[in-house]
């Protein structure tokens, strides 16, 4: 029996849009009624993940999580995903208000990032300063043994353009920051990089990327369908 999914979107929207395309093109269905089930709440106005979690004046924003936690909760939802990374910096603060499993998806991604290649010792993160500062994925690296490898800070201005400057702002995105982030954390010994925004999962969409970029997005639209109860198909 399949499970109703719920979202906590909006963080950006054209990324909750992308993540709601992703799940419909790899659920395996041959009517509507073989879909998931899904309540997607599109908060655009929640505040900026990166700078409730570099000022600390995150209070705000963690109400507002956990008070779309508690009603997509009340809606029956089974699961609920989060389309963005950097909020995940307040995970335990937010699953620790509502009884339902929020997929974690910077520590199901790094899983995946290890499974996905052969003797994964060094693991680059690509994310928002947010993401970087607050050691997001350089804890669940660590905890599974892997080292995490960060862009220098020129590098991480470019990703942080790429993000803000370019696809929050309507671009396709600049593939010179992509590339130049990206090989320089394979110049730093990188086994796989883990574009760890939503917005570069966007921009992935627009570009082709290496074989060795593992999208998070990728990895919770993955568990999405498999927690919901519906089959996976590439």
């Amino acid at each position: 029996m399949k499970k109703k999914l719920g979202v906590i979107g909006g963080m950006g929207p054209e990324a909750t849009s992308y993540f709601y395309e992703e799940v419909i093109a790899h659920t395996k269905a041959h009517t509507d009624q073989e879909h998931i089930n899904m309540v997607i709440l599109s908060h655009a106005t929640m505040p900026d993940r990166t700078k409730a979690i570099l000022t600390g004046k995150s209070e705000v924003l963690i109400e507002k999580l956990v008070k779309d936690a508690k009603i997509l909760e009340k809606l029956g939802v089974a699961n609920i995903g989060i389309p963005c990374n950097t909020s995940h910096y307040f995970f335990d603060q937010v699953q620790q208000e509502v009884a339902i499993p929020i997929i974690h998806m910077p520590r199901e991604s790094v899983k995946s990032a290890i499974r996905s290649f052969d003797n994964v010792r060094k693991i680059g993160i690509m994310g928002t300063d947010g993401t970087i500062e607050a050691g997001v994925y350089h804890k669940e690296c660590e905890s599974l043994g892997v080292l995490p490898v960060s862009p220098s800070k020129e590098r991480q201005k470019d990703v942080m353009s790429l993000i803000y400057d370019d696809i929050k702002s309507g671009k396709k995105g600049d593939k010179k920051k992509f590339n130049r982030a990206f090989e320089e954390l394979v110049t730093k010994g990188c086994d796989v990089v883990i574009l760890a925004c939503t917005e570069l999962s966007v921009f992935k969409r627009n570009f082709d990327v290496s074989e060795r970029c593992i999208d998070a997005m990728d990895t919770l639209i993955y568990e999405s369908i498999v927690r919901s109860g519906a089959k996976y198909v590439e």
